[in-house]
């Protein structure tokens, strides 16, 4: 096994060629979805890519629009129901979902960030997993804070998913949505050396582009931002719509882009199209960002602030043999 002096070792001086998929799962279907990413994966590979990033629940699905029958104090059984497919369409991390993802990393010998609905008991998140080209589950992360409605189906993170991994490529983290918005959390991944920031999501406003510029000249990384492009074709029978204009089609039009380390656009943003964007990200640049910024660096003043991050894993029951 490679150890960290390896990779710090191999991945000098080394031009990375990375891609983001904008698209859309078919929802509430978890085989289908995954031949989708199958499909997507060799696409990218195609056009030279060694890192793919997928959106935020890109597997499991983002049922946008769905209110799940839920008001104060009210919960209906059609939403009951209509939870109960979800439930079903998210995948357990370990589990046959994640086999079948390592299976294209390694058939591609590609590094994956893939955003996925996690089931573990009965509770569902939003997580991101980062896979080798060897196949592995390297990493999971997932969402600290749903956003607003997220919170009726999904639970939220703890420390102790905070990932930020090396790789041949560089080290390599994700952080999902709205949580980029939390300065906090950005700081801990500066501070454990991010280098390759993937920014999954479903945000398609133009504002989300100044955010990920931003974090990207804050970091002083490659900010990588993945987002889904969905159409009103692609929901299926029975879905609900009237939050939607008639004559909108687009639900979620993308926006995806690739970031250099000074705030480059190297990719995008795409808008109203399904596509696989790719770019060449030179590894030097990291370097010559930091010369004149590096916030968790020369650039910080701990004596006048500081983080501290729990990363353990914060569970409602635990079991002991009674000695502390």
């Amino acid at each position: 096994m490679a150890t960290t002096n390896d990779l710090a070792s191999a991945i000098r001086s080394v031009k990375v060629r990375a891609a983001v998929v904008q698209a859309a799962p078919v929802l509430f279907d978890t085989s289908k979805s995954l031949q989708r990413l199958a499909d997507l994966s060799a696409d990218a590979v195609t056009q030279g890519a060694e890192l793919v990033v997928f959106p935020e629940a890109f597997l499991g699905g983002y049922p946008k629009g769905h209110d799940f029958g839920v008001s104060l104090g009210i919960r209906s059984p059609e939403g009951r129901e209509v939870f109960r497919r979800l439930f079903e369409s998210a995948i357990e991390v370990p589990g046959p979902a994640t086999e079948l993802i390592g299976s294209v990393a390694k058939d591609h010998g590609v590094h994956l960030v893939v955003g996925v609905i996690e089931r573990d008991g009965g509770t569902l998140y939003c997580t991101a997993l980062i896979f080798g080209p060897d196949g592995q589950l390297l990493a999971k992360h997932r969402k600290l804070m749903p956003t607003a409605m997220e919170r009726v189906i999904w639970g939220s993170g703890d420390g102790s998913t905070l990932p930020v991994v090396m790789t041949t490529l560089g080290r390599i983290g994700s952080v999902i949505c709205w949580e980029n918005y939390m300065p906090l959390l950005r700081t801990a991944m500066y501070a454990k050396g991010i280098e390759l920031y993937c920014a999954i999501t479903v945000d398609d406003r133009e504002t989300w582009i100044s955010t990920i510029r931003h974090i990207a000249l804050e970091g002083r990384c490659f900010v990588l931002s993945a987002c889904q492009f969905l159409q009103r074709a692609d929901l299926p029978s029975g879905y609900p719509t009237e939050r939607f204009p008639a004559s909108q089609d687009v639900l979620i039009r993308g926006g995806s882009c690739i970031v250099g380390p000074l705030g480059q656009l190297l990719a995008g943003p795409m808008y109203g199209e399904e596509c696989v964007l790719v770019a060449d990200l030179d590894r030097a640049e990291l370097a010559r960002a930091k010369f004149d910024f590096d916030v968790v660096g020369h650039y910080s003043r701990p004596d006048v602030f500081r983080l501290e991050v729990n990363e353990q894993s914060m569970k409602s029951v635990v079991f002991g043999n009674g000695n502390g």
